[in-house]
Formats: structure tokens, C-alpha cells, sequence
């Protein structure tokens, strides 16, 4: 086993690691900025080292300092977590060029599954399902596109090559209208991109978010753990997740989750991976796969029983995986909250001093924070200040346990969203389960 950690990160996810280390006899290093002298995973460790201001540039993006925190400790690794550097090749890289192992995948999976391109390309050639498209640039043989169109199947969308933030893409939903709709949006991206390279996908109107959890270990070995749903989301940042996802049948689970699997052992990936889909009408469309530990990770745990950061540190050591794919079995429901120090209905955030904090608890109820009591929480980092967790036997037990959990929170002193997280919990359309990834931002659009 590793014998010291660097811990390259802050806030929960820190103290996750610091928790996972503890429990397997690993010492700690936690690396800091002068802002978070007061974490708690820097009060708990081992070992700690300032490494700059309270920038994130000048601290938590700071590879030299990092690498140098590991140097002067004699620590053997570096875990990277989620954010800041966990999906920087570069750093991965020059992590392993200075003699310690990077608790993550090697630099090159980084790179391939970074650029999406390269990524749908290996995907493919896994045979993990992708968004149907042209493959390609349309050209002016208006048989070949419609041939494409009916392929892909109605309705379809044409995007510009050269587009961006929502402009150079057009709708199509009928044969009819395809060969004018491509002249159309070509003319448009020559004038607005002086580019008229466009192509075609299948477009997806309610899509639901769904991911899948792997873990490899870079021997040949890979398991699937099941899939989360993350579709309650704003402005594309997730809200609130549960696992299983609802209405994924075992056979739909094992049929995408080992697609998954045979591509890691095809990439040779190692270590945590989330494969992220859109679900529609029964089929998964891949989208892009995180190469790290999710925020999340937490409900894959809760139905799992496998504790998937203990997994990353004993795959970074060189052990082989600690369990089969027979081995995994999906127990209950699990719901997670992300807790954010910002006004429920602006947005705003809202750093500041924490004066009064009470944690819910009782059965089947997890609070994986870095907050106390007169903790204040600095304005210079992302707004996440915890994730409220619950587990039930079905998906009934873990909402109300969820509603309670949620009534039960206290933080007193700042902001916080924990009314909005009671807003969704009570919400019919969540009730109801299988949202599509839409459905969150409209509700809100309603309340304004």
C-alpha cells in the first residue's frame, strides 16, 4: 500500500480523502492556501504545507508547488480529486515524470477522453453508443444528406462546424424540409463564422442525463457499478443525483455497463471513470466520460456498499481490482443533495462566517462536508459547502428520508440552497421520477 498522500485539493472531497487514507493506514500531506489554513482535512492531516495565496492560480493550479509539497514530505502519491487538476494531462504527466504516482488515469487516457473528438472516435470503435450523425461535413448531393437523414432518423439536427453558444444550428423534423434547412444554415455559418462547414446529428428533445460509474485497474480488469441520474440540473451544473437511475432495468444496466468496461480494457484506462450519457426513448447516446472521481460518487457507494476512493488508492499502489463484476450488487436507492452556499432563488453566492450548524442524521443518512461551527467559508472558490446523502430500501424511503434529512440541516450565518433542494424533493415531477435534463431549468423559469 501507498505509504504518504499528497492531498491535492480542498473542502469535502479533501477530507473524503483524508478519510480513505486514515482507514488504510496512509499518511497524509494536505496541501493549502493561505485561505484555507481552517479546513478541516488540514487540521486533520498528517502533514501540512501552504503553497500559496488564496487564488486558486497561485495554490490549487500551482503543478510546481504541488509537486514540491510531495518532494519535501517524502510522500509516494498524489491525489488530485475532482476540479483544479484532476483532468490536466500535463500534470498527471509530470506527476509520474517526478517519481509518484498520480491516484488517477495514466496522462494519455487523459488526453484521448479530454477532446471530445478523440473521444466519440475511441468510443465507437469500443462500440459504446454514440449520437448518430453524418460522421462527417455535409456536402451540396442533396441525395447523400437525405440518405444521412433517414439513416439518423427524424428529427435531426444541422450544426455549423465553426458555431458556438447555441448559434449555427437548425432543427429538422421532416424530410421535406432537410435540403433547404442544410443551404439555410450553411449560408448562415459562411456569414456569421466565414465557415460553411456544417453536419448532422440526431437530435434529442428530452434527453435524460445518465452516467455510468467504472472502476479499472489498468490490468485488463474492469467493473461497472451501476448508473446515476443526473438530469435535476441548472445552467448544466448538477443539482441533485440519485442511483439506480429510475426505470433502468438490470438488463439495460449490464448491457451499456459492460459496453463500458470493454472500452476501459481496450484504452487501457485505470483508476475511477464516468462514462456520461443522454437517455432517451430507451437508448444511451454518449456524450463524454469524466476521467476522476465524480462529486457524486457518494449514491454509487451507498447502493454498492464499495467504497470507490479506498478503490483509486489500492489501483495506485499496483493491486489488482478488489472485486469482481459478480461481486457488485445495486441495494436500495440513493439520493444526494449538493448543499451550496449561495441564494436559493439569485444564485448569488454567499460566502461568510458559519455561526450556528447542526448535520441531520438518523438511518440511512450520510453529511460528507469540511463546514463547522464558526467556519467561514471563503469567496474564492466554487459554492459547494457539502452534500446531503440518503439511502432507503426503494426510492420512496430515500426521498423521505431526504425531506427529513433536509428539515433537520441547520447553517445559520450565510445563504444557503437547502430551500430549493425542499422545492424539488416536493415536486411532482421529481416525485414521479425520469425528468429529462430540461426540466429543472423550466421549473425555475416558472417560479421567476
Amino acid at each position: 500500500m501507498l505509504d504518504k498522500v499528497v492531498i491535492a485539493n480542498r473542502g469535502e472531497i479533501a477530507l473524503r480523502i483524508l478519510r480513505a487514507c486514515k482507514e488504510l493506514g496512509i499518511k497524509t500531506v494536505a496541501v493549502h492556501s493561505t485561505a484555507d489554513k481552517n479546513l478541516k482535512h488540514v487540521l486533520l492531516a498528517d502533514e501540512t504545507i501552504c503553497i500559496g495565496k488564496p487564488s486558486a492560480m497561485d495554490s490549487y493550479l500551482n503543478i510546481p508547488a504541488i509537486i514540491t509539497a510531495a518532494e519535501v514530505t517524502d510522500a509516494v502519491a498524489i491525489h488530485p480529486g475532482y476540479g483544479f487538476l484532476a483532468e490536466n494531462a500535463d500534470f498527471a504527466e509530470q506527476v509520474e515524470k517526478s517519481g509518484f504516482a498520480f491516484i488517477g488515469p495514466k496522462a494519455e487516457s487523459i488526453r484521448l477522453m479530454g477532446d471530445k473528438v478523440s473521444a466519440i472516435k475511441a468510443m465507437k470503435a469500443a462500440g459504446v453508443p454514440c449520437v448518430p450523425g453524418s460522421d462527417g461535413p455535409l456536402t451540396d448531393d442533396a441525395a447523400a444528406n437525405l440518405a444521412h437523414g433517414k439513416r439518423i432518423g427524424y428529427p435531426v439536427i444541422i450544426k455549423a462546424s465553426g458555431g458556438g453558444g447555441g448559434r449555427g444550428m437548425r432543427v429538422v423534423r421532416s424530410e421535406e424540409d432537410l435540403v433547404e434547412a442544410i443551404q439555410m444554415t450553411k449560408s448562415e455559418a459562411r456569414s456569421t463564422f466565414n465557415n460553411d462547414m456544417v453536419y448532422m446529428e440526431k437530435f434529442l428533445e428530452n434527453p435524460r442525463h445518465v452516467e455510468v460509474q467504472i472502476m479499472a485497474d489498468g490490468q485488463g480488469c474492469a467493473i461497472h457499478l451501476g448508473e446515476r441520474d443526473c438530469s435535476m440540473q441548472r445552467r448544466h451544473q448538477k443539482v441533485v443525483e440519485e442511483a439506480p437511475a429510475p426505470g433502468i432495468t438490470p438488463e439495460m444496466r449490464a448491457k451499456i455497463g459492460e459496453r463500458c468496461c470493454n472500452a476501459c480494457i481496450k484504452i487501457n484506462y485505470r483508476g475511477a471513470g464516468t462514462f456520461e450519457f443522454l437517455y432517451e426513448n430507451g437508448e444511451f447516446y454518449f456524450i463524454e466520460m469524466n476521467t476522476r472521481i465524480q462529486v457524486e460518487h457518494t449514491i454509487t457507494e451507498m447502493v454498492t456498499g464499495v467504497d470507490l476512493v479506498k478503490e483509486q488508492l489500492r489501483i495506485a499502489a499496483g493491486q489488482p481490482l478488489s472485486y469482481t463484476q459478480e461481486d457488485i450488487k445495486i441495494s436500495g436507492h440513493a439520493i444526494e443533495c449538493r448543499i451550496n452556499a449561495e441564494d436559493p432563488r439569485s444564485f448569488i453566492p454567499s460566502p461568510g462566517k458559519i455561526t450556528r450548524f447542526h448535520p441531520p442524521g438518523g438511518l440511512g443518512v450520510r453529511w460528507d462536508s469540511h463546514i463547522y461551527a464558526d467556519y467561514s467559508v471563503p469567496p474564492h472558490y466554487d459554492s459547494m459547502i457539502g452534500k446531503l446523502i440518503t439511502w432507503g430500501d426503494n426510492r420512496d424511503v430515500a426521498i423521505a428520508r431526504m425531506r427529513n434529512a433536509l428539515s433537520e440541516l441547520v447553517i445559520d450565518g450565510i445563504r444557503t440552497n437547502i430551500a430549493l433542494h425542499q422545492d424539488i424533493l416536493s415536486d411532482q415531477g421529481f416525485i414521479n421520477g425520469g425528468a429529462n435534463i430540461h426540466y429543472l431549468e423550466k421549473k425555475l423559469s416558472e417560479l421567476e
